[in-house]
């Protein structure tokens, strides 16, 4: 099942096992189980620490639990772990035989003290590049507090349970048999919702910090090339963040950061954190902004958190970045995550061999369109002017493809639905006015981006697009206030962009300071 490379480097991490595990697996007679048998035989070759028994009882089939002899498993795999999930599987099994995980100790005491009992069971695919990190929290959590399990499920190997369910996203998790969420979850955001308690010590916790020299709204690249450049400068450095990473986590394929040939978002927005951790930087994450309250007389720039808590700073840089545009068609709310997507990777294998639509003929949409047309029955792709806007080698592509119509001219007017789920686009010949319907299950939106800029409306200057005004200085129109990436009007909305402006950012910020009165 694994290579012998693999099997190498396999190795090394298993000797980092502490105490012994076992591994037990419930089969079936279908291939995929005699791949799962290998995978774990293979596994318990390796170390003298791990054993393998086939006498499980889970009720899916093919799957395996990870646990200690003689103690109730609580990690679990409904599906074979590899892909983008292998990393899971090494880190279940190692901190299932005692190596400590990277989590910060109060997170760990957090997690500890939760009570009750949580069955949580994630359904993924293993080409989605966000479940990983949703998978990885919940078997932590499993690891460190004996009232929870988790059971990893691969949705295109229980493609049944996923039609029964209506799962129509990934990563999709259900506790205790009900829908928990559905997305990209960070473990801080998992412990909020089972620990309601835990969001307001965390508020309470903010407020009390002592003012920064220079405050930075936003974790994407933009920010965190801010936070290093202040940090780097020796003055009080603070980044509050709904999600450190940003948009950056939801992209995949990146090959046009200059100097490394090609790297994926999650694995850059990790790099970015780890760099911004290794100065005096404090980041609180997980905190959305909703007011800037500007300081009257050249006093300290108030941020107020969805959260309730407070910040003041000297400066602020606004660096909260954009989100993917959406139609603003009847349907769309109602239906998303219920076959209305923006994710064509992730989501993508949950259509195989149905009808899907992609919105949008640019570079994202018909990219989109490619990478669904190996998997999905059909893609009608639309674009609203009477031309792709794509890359000609991938509009060359595209229309080599068999199972792919293209329709310009099209004005999409409605995702119609049977109320649990999307069966129908409609959409408007923009050059006759008629009106056309488009049976299918899925449809992919992939038209742009949006500022997320709404907090500031009525207090900084905006421009029609809803972008922050700024000089070539990066100052916005409130003194000792500065923006940068995507949420401002700087042309060519790129990573490597995002993170000069924001460089420039804290640059300018500094140099604000000292030029200020003490």
């Amino acid at each position: 099942m694994l290579d012998t490379n693999i099997k190498t480097q396999l190795r090394a991490y298993l000797e980092k096992i502490q105490h012994p595990i076992e591994l037990v697996t419930t089969l079936d007679a279908s291939s995929k189980a005699q791949e799962m048998l290998a995978l774990v035989q293979d596994i318990a070759e390796l170390s003298g620490k791990v054993s393998v028994r086939q006498d499980g009882d889970s009720p899916r089939k093919p799957s395996f639990t990870v646990g200690r002899p003689g103690e109730a498993a609580r990690i679990s795999f409904a599906g074979i772990p590899m892909g983008h999930e292998f990393t899971s599987l090494i880190l279940a099994l190692l901190q299932t035989g005692g190596h400590p995980p990277k989590a910060e100790a109060s997170v760990i005491d957090n997690i500890r003290a939760i009570p009750g009992q949580f069955r949580f069971e994630t359904f993924i695919s293993l080409s989605c590049h966000n479940c990983p990190d949703v998978v990885q929290a919940l078997n932590l959590m499993a690891v460190l507090n004996p009232g929870i399990s988790h059971q990893m499920v691969d949705g295109a190997l229980f493609q049944d349970e996923v039609t029964e369910r209506q799962i129509m996203g990934v990563p999709t998790v259900f506790l205790n048999g009900e829908q928990f969420g559905q997305g990209r979850m960070t473990l801080e955001e998992i412990i909020g919702k089972i620990d309601t308690g835990a969001l307001q010590r965390e508020a309470d916790k903010v407020s009390a910090r002592e003012p920064f020299d220079v405050l930075i709204v936003g974790g994407g690249p933009a920010g965190a090339a801010a936070a290093i450049y202040a940090a780097r400068k020796g003055i009080r450095t603070g980044v509050v963040s709904e999600r450190f990473g940003g948009q950056v986590l939801d992209t995949l394929a990146i090959e046009n950061f200059i100097s490394v040939k090609e790297t994926d978002g999650p694995r850059l927005a990790a790099g970015l954190e780890q760099h911004v951790r290794e100065y005096d930087v404090d980041i609180m994450n997980l905190q959305r902004a909703e007011a800037l309250l500007p300081g009257s007389d050249g006093g300290m720039t108030e941020v107020r958190l969805a959260s309730g808590a407070k910040l003041r700073s000297k400066t602020v840089i606004i660096a909260t970045g954009a989100r993917w545009r959406e139609m603003n068609v009847p349907g769309e709310r109602q239906y998303r995550g219920h076959g209305v997507a923006y994710c064509p990777h992730c989501d993508g294998p949950l259509f195989k061999g149905k009808r899907v639509a992609v919105i949008g003929g640019g570079n994202s949409g018909v990219e989109a369109a490619i990478d669904l047309a190996g998997v999905v029955g059909h893609v009608t792709l639309l674009e609203f002017e009477n031309v792709l806007r794509a890359d000609a080698v991938l509009q060359k592509k595209l229309f080599s493809l068999p199972n792919v119509k293209v329709i310009t001219h099209a004005l999409s007017t409605e995702v119609t639905g049977d109320g649990k789920k999307v069966n129908g686009l409609m959409y408007t010949d923009r050059s006759s006015g008629e009106g056309h319907r488009v049976d299918l299950e899925g449809v992919f939106v992939q038209i742009g981006l949006l500022p997320n800029s709404e907090w500031l409306k009525g207090t900084i200057a905006l421009s029609p697009r809803g972008e922050i005004e700024i000089d070539a200085r990066t100052e916005t129109s409130l003194p000792g206030v500065f923006a940068a990436g995507d949420v401002t009007t700087v042309p060519y909305k790129q990573i490597i962009i995002a993170m000069g402006e924001g460089s420039k950012a804290a640059l300018s910020a500094f140099d604000h300071l000292i030029r200020s009165p003490a």
